[in-house]
């Protein structure tokens, strides 16, 4: 163990980023600071502001580190995005947002060329969730550019090398969906070499290995040197304490813009990659089962649609609204999860005030998350991570229809405890809420109904 007594660490998630500082001793966040994540619509497409997001970076690292100091820096990011950089480690071209869409002919040849899903354990998804896609598209409409690729790292990676000037890959980034992983060889998979960029792939290095110390320049800059460590998939950073301070069997719902699920112990042989399951890999280098939806996208798209609504009057319309089948079918966001390709319906719904709406919103979210748990063989406790946590009608939902205990850790998120595990401090056992399972008069006949509606 270090003796670190203050981490600092920056978590880019795909809709806000923050620098905390946490306390070691405790968990607690003792700082912050946050900004919205934003995507820039002018060049040649898409892409990250990552100017924007340096700025308020070091900003913060200046500030914390006079008031309440840090020893090192961790880093955790969404994942799906690689940053491609010249040979004076600048990019090469700009990070490519994932949720850009490709012409047909550039899917279609990408297509043809991807490995199988039994080598990845990859799904083909939409958009540029597939890493290897965006690569595929960078280099066939972008070709002098690309040429001047020296260096290709994930995106956790991107941050420590400009931290550091240490270029790095780590396997969390490359095993979550990008098709660039073989999960079961821990070793990249053949479209590597397909695509030409293996020596272009920056040196795989353990999440918890530190990089090196800030630049010199950065640290005249932000008043101090720390040491600062590889990084990891922020989805993965959220199962991390877990998997120190649990046995399996049990599941991970880690809940942020994507929901993602995670079951230790689970079924990894009978993977559907058209329901957007996949084998996800964690800090130690394992396959773990998982399976996604874009619940908390899907979440703030209907709090918006419905309004705000007093939590007690959600509650009290719950038993209404389960009598009467008022139901809200896939997707929401449109592309991924459990039941793709199906486009969402209020079924009877005329005349629902905003609390009913709101309740069918929470069973829709629940009913999604008990058939993504379903299809990855989740058994044992799920652990729900994140603003999910604080949503008590969810919770016992979701306990009821699984059958099993739903536990919320409490917090904002879990990205930011779990990265700062990475620099070798010990967990810090916290509060949890179990939420046992219940017998909820309709609920099976309303999830069958809803089953039966989508088809």
């Amino acid at each position: 163990m270090t003796a670190y007594s203050r981490i600092a660490v920056l978590d880019i998630g795909k809709t806000n980023a923050k620098v905390v500082v946490l306390d070691a001793a405790t968990g607690a966040e003792i700082a912050a600071s946050r900004m919205a994540n934003a995507v820039l619509k002018d060049g040649a497409y898409p892409h990250y502001d990552v100017e924007a997001l340096w700025a308020f970076m070091l900003d913060a690292f200046r500030r914390f580190a006079t008031e309440p100091g840090f020893d090192a820096i961790s880093i955790t990011t969404h994942g799906a995005a690689a940053a491609l950089l010249d040979a004076d480690g600048r990019l090469a071209l700009p990070v490519l947002d994932y949720e850009h869409e490709y012409p047909q002919a550039i899917r279609e040849a990408y297509d043809a060329l991807r490995p199988s899903f039994t080598e990845t354990r990859s799904p083909r998804l939409s958009m540029g969730l597939n890493v290897g896609a965006q690569l595929h598209y960078q280099k066939t409409v972008f070709p002098d550019a690309f040429a001047k690729v020296a260096t290709i790292v994930t995106y956790p990676q991107y941050w420590a090398a400009r931290l550091t000037g240490i270029a790095a890959n780590e396997v969390t980034s490359l095993g979550c969906h990008t098709d660039l992983w073989n999960p079961q060889a821990g070793a990249y998979s053949s479209l590597v070499d397909t695509l030409g960029i293996r020596p272009l792939m920056a040196p795989i290095r353990p999440a918890f290995d530190a990089l090196g110390p800030v630049l010199p320049d950065i640290a005249e800059d932000i008043g101090v040197s720390v040491p600062v460590y590889c990084g990891i998939h922020d989805s993965n950073a959220s199962l991390l304490p877990h998997l120190v301070a649990r046995q399996a069997p049990f599941s991970v719902v880690s809940t942020g813009t994507w929901v993602i699920n995670f079951a230790v112990g689970g079924d990894l042989e009978h993977l559907d990659p058209a329901r957007d399951t996949l084998a996800n890999v964690d800090a130690h280098g394992r396959a773990v089962p998982s399976s996604r939806f874009m619940g908390g996208r899907e979440f703030e798209v209907l709090s918006a649609e419905i309004g705000s609504v007093a939590d007690e009057n959600i509650r009290a319309a719950l038993p209404g609204v389960i009598e009467r089948k008022l139901m809200l079918t896939p997707n929401v966001a449109p592309g991924s999860g459990p039941f793709p390709g199906r486009e969402r319906r209020w079924l009877n719904a005329e005349g629902a005030s905003p609390a009913e709406r709101h309740a069918a919103a929470c069973l829709y979210l629940a009913l999604m998350n008990e058939a993504c748990l379903g299809l990855i063989g989740a058994k044992g406790p799920t652990i729900v991570e994140g603003p999910f946590a604080a949503n008590r009608l969810y919770l016992t939902l979701l306990a009821a229809l699984t059958g099993r205990p739903a536990i919320a850790v409490p917090g904002s998120t879990g990205t930011s405890q779990g990265a700062s595990l990475l620099t070798g401090i010990a967990p810090v056992a916290t509060p949890e809420t179990r939420v046992e399972p219940s017998t909820i008069s309709g609920l099976e006949a309303y999830r069958d109904a809803w089953l039966a509606a989508i088809g």
